[in-house]
């Protein structure tokens, strides 16, 4: 990452980095889909800050003020429509304010809470992700005339997901919780999804099944950590 007053430099836009002097604040528990976003905003000329919950986020928000805060739905201490509420009702607002999930429910609670837009992952595709962002952009802020649109995929580091695997296994081993299950199944789901996991994504509908109908849910609570525990790298490979 660049220092803080690196970051704070505007650079004026080009065509083949539409995003120059744009600033993105990215709430994000997932390192996997922060690494996403990451690869997407440098090849589009943004520099990036990340938060992986409210209470970071709060403390970044202390420091500067972005040009744009991508949101995701489910954090560890909350809701991220509450934060877009918050951003959203600020007299300084930031220019774009988006909301982010794998769930398509979340777009409604995003765009209720006052977002501007929302982006759906997995996210991968480079002019999707410039799309998202110019066509809420202030024009000033926006590259002069047509600009270069792509079709570029980024692929995140595999050890970003190993760091969100371990992350699931810790909270796993430790509790079984009805509060920390619901943050996980919403937390994997979108890993599962980014990272077209289907063995991950069938253990979470399992899982989801069982408390729809009442079940015990101990044995698709396992099923899930040896799921999770079987991605984990080992250490002589990190």
């Amino acid at each position: 990452m660049d220092d803080l007053n690196d970051f704070m430099i505007r650079r004026p836009p080009t065509r083949d980095r539409p995003l120059l002097g744009v600033t993105i604040l990215v709430v994000e528990d997932s390192r996997f889909a922060c690494e996403a976003l990451r690869l997407l905003s440098i090849r589009s000329g943004a520099r990036i800050r990340r938060a992986d919950s409210l209470a970071s986020a709060e403390r970044h928000l202390q420091v500067y003020r972005p040009t744009v805060a991508i949101i995701d739905d489910g954090l560890p201490d909350g809701s991220g429509a509450s934060l877009i509420a918050t951003l959203s009702a600020d007299a300084a607002r930031i220019p774009v304010i988006l909301g982010s999930s794998g769930d398509e429910a979340a777009r409604d609670r995003a765009m209720d809470a006052g977002a501007d837009g929302f982006i759906a992952k997995p996210i991968a595709r480079l002019a999707e992700f410039q799309q998202a962002i110019l066509e809420h952009l202030p024009e000033d802020l926006c590259p002069p005339g047509p600009r270069l649109v792509g079709e570029e995929e980024v692929v995140p580091d595999p050890l970003a997901l190993n760091d969100d695997m371990a992350h699931a296994a810790q909270l796993l081993s430790k509790s079984c919780d009805p509060v920390t299950i619901a943050y996980l199944r919403q937390f994997l789901d979108s890993i599962a999804q980014s990272a077209q996991d289907r063995s991950m994504g069938d253990a979470l509908a399992d899982l989801a099944v069982a408390r729809k109908r009442g079940l015990p849910e101990t044995g698709t609570v396992e099923a899930l950590s040896d799921v999770v525990n079987a991605r984990i790298l080992p250490s002589k490979l990190i």
